[in-house]
């Protein structure tokens, strides 16, 4: 069963919740987890393919969008073939694949429509016994 990590952080903006992104990815990649990072559109996935390649003078991650088979795929509109080891879920909707992978990262800001949408998540995997962890950043 997967196992979900609620990672609330302290800003309201887009741009911190896509450097803990890239954060969770790297540690992710350590560990030899394949990756896919869920976000809600286009524009999302594109500015978080750009962060990627600047967020760390220290390291690189191999990403790409799918149908690519990099250790790190970045996509709003696809739904990974194989199982992959970690979900990043960067939309406010839980993906329906979810339950495929190993571990699941639920990342949120204080945006109040953000904070609700992942709030009626939370619930939703907590009333289908699904393994939580919350972290407040």
């Amino acid at each position: 069963m997967t196992k979900v990590s609620f990672y609330v952080g302290s800003q309201s903006n887009l741009k911190d919740r896509l450097l803990l992104a890239c954060k969770l990815t790297e540690k992710a990649l350590k560990h030899d987890m394949k990756v896919y990072i869920h976000t809600d559109g286009y524009a999302t996935t594109k500015q978080l393919d750009e962060l990627m390649w600047t967020w760390s003078e220290l390291s690189f991650m191999p990403h790409a969008e799918p149908p690519n088979e990099a250790p790190v795929l970045i996509g709003h509109d696809f739904e990974p073939v194989e199982n992959c080891g970690y979900l990043i879920n960067l939309s406010t909707e839980q993906p329906v694949f979810f339950s495929r992978f190993e571990r699941m990262a639920e990342i949120l800001d204080q945006t109040p429509e953000i904070l609700e949408m992942g709030r009626d998540r939370y619930r939703f995997y907590q009333d289908r016994g699904y393994e939580l962890d919350y972290y407040k950043l």
